[in-house]
């Protein structure tokens, strides 16, 4: 399986945090969508079908994870 750099898993995880903000003050169309790209992308990245153990595994590849990063993801 290939692997996404680090740089790119780093701001896939950015952005997604950022929309989920913006999707909970606003909820707009807009957001919605690119929230759902990214969530897409960070899957297909990952190698994994859920948004949420994708953002586990990114994390897990960026450099300097530990293995309790993954109690850092909030539901």
């Amino acid at each position: 399986m290939l692997m996404a750099h680090p740089t790119v898993l780093r701001n896939l995880i950015e952005q997604y945090d950022t929309l989920r903000i913006l999707h909970a003050e606003e909820g707009s169309p807009e957001v919605r969508r690119r929230m759902e790209d990214i969530a897409y992308t960070l899957c297909v990245s990952t190698g994994t079908r859920d948004v949420d153990a994708a953002l586990i595994a990114a994390r897990h590849q960026l450099p300097g994870a530990r293995p309790q990063d993954d109690s850092l993801v909030s539901a």
